[in-house]
């Protein structure tokens, strides 16, 4: 089975506004260039991928794609997320690859053992059956990785609430849905809240040296603090 890997970058200058009351644009774009990269290594450890896509418009994220040998889709627009894994489902398809792969670039915590997991985990996909694979956000609300075959069987609808219908547009087309709650995968940066989580159960890599080296982790302290 051909998997091919899809990581939509939106626009890194103007990405996790929800972040915009705690930390600067500066910040923002920092953090966000080092997770969507720390997610971009992840993946090129994965032997089984045929092919990783970095759907977007930034120049700063088509050169992190270049980094680990990921080829870039660039979208005309920024019309979400949902619109980037369809285009990227589409050229995947078109390549005759099998099996789509979506991970967002904002789950830092990540693991190459989750992603192998995820991948085992794949109910139907060796028979040549359509299946789909979901992977919840911590809250259970948003969906944080998705693994479909073929690449545009599921209608895609990432959001904030979108593990729901997910699940359900999975069992309106007779296809019952893997779920597979992952701790690394689980936990998308949006909040403060988000952040201090991420800190508490640290996972290596270029996001969490930058939020110590930043003093962002330290002031995630004393805001517990107060």
């Amino acid at each position: 089975m051909t998997i091919g890997a899809v990581l939509p970058i939106k626009d890194l200058g103007h990405a996790k506004q929800r972040l915009a009351g705690f930390l600067s644009g500066a910040e923002r774009r920092l953090l966000c260039e080092a997770m969507a990269e720390d997610v971009l290594e992840v993946l090129s450890q994965i032997p089984a991928l045929f092919d990783i896509i970095v759907v977007t418009r930034d120049a700063r994220a088509g050169r992190l794609a270049a980094r680990y040998g990921a080829r870039v889709l660039e979208e005309p627009s920024n019309n979400g997320q949902s619109a980037a894994v369809k285009r990227a489902a589409a050229a995947l398809g078109r390549a005759g690859v099998e099996c789509l792969l979506q991970v967002p670039g904002d789950v830092p915590g990540a693991s190459a053992d989750e992603i192998s997991e995820v991948l085992a985990a794949h109910a139907g996909g060796d028979e040549g059956g359509p299946a789909v694979t979901l992977v919840p956000s911590h809250d259970r609300r948003g969906t944080n990785c998705v693994l479909c075959s073929p690449p545009g069987v599921l209608p895609f609808a990432f959001g904030h609430d979108s593990f729901g219908p997910h699940c359900e547009a999975a069992w309106a087309l007779g296809i019952v849905p893997t779920i597979l709650p992952l701790p690394g995968l689980g936990l998308d940066i949006d909040t403060p809240d988000d952040l201090r989580a991420f800190v508490a159960r640290p996972a290596e890599g270029r996001a969490l040296d930058y939020l110590r080296e930043s003093g962002i982790a330290a002031r995630l302290l004393v805001t517990d603090a107060a």
